[in-house]
């Protein structure tokens, strides 16, 4: 009975893994600009690549492996916002533009400050 609970929750991890990955998928395509496609992959992803790397760490049954899979979801929830952070950063200072369904740009004043300290 235990075994079956376990597969059950592994499963249901691993689907809903591969759901969130799909979605980061499908938002690398089909949205409009390189900040919300950012935005998809980075949390989409993050949630979708952790669920199932959990799911292997439970299914292996051993706790070395599952101690890995901990360290190694841990490692994405901590570096996947920063990352995000800094490309949409260094895409806005590149001057990719916002689509125009943005409403708000609250980097383009700091933007326009550094250009006018530069030269």
């Amino acid at each position: 009975m235990t075994g079956m609970l376990l597969a059950l929750l592994v499963a249901a991890m691993l689907v809903a893994g591969g759901i969130f990955t799909f979605l980061a998928a499908l938002g690398l395509l089909r949205l409009p600009d390189v900040y919300t496609r950012m935005h998809a992959a980075s949390k989409a992803g993050t949630v979708g690549s952790g669920l199932m790397l959990l799911a292997a760490g439970i299914h292996s049954l051993d706790i070395v492996v599952f101690a890995r899979a901990i360290a190694g979801f841990v490692f994405f929830i901590l570096t996947a916002p920063i990352a995000a952070h800094l490309v949409a950063k260094a895409a806005h200072e590149a001057g990719y533009r916002l689509t125009r369904f943005t409403v708000l740009d609250e980097m383009r004043d700091a933007r326009a400050e550094r250009s006018k300290r530069r030269g």
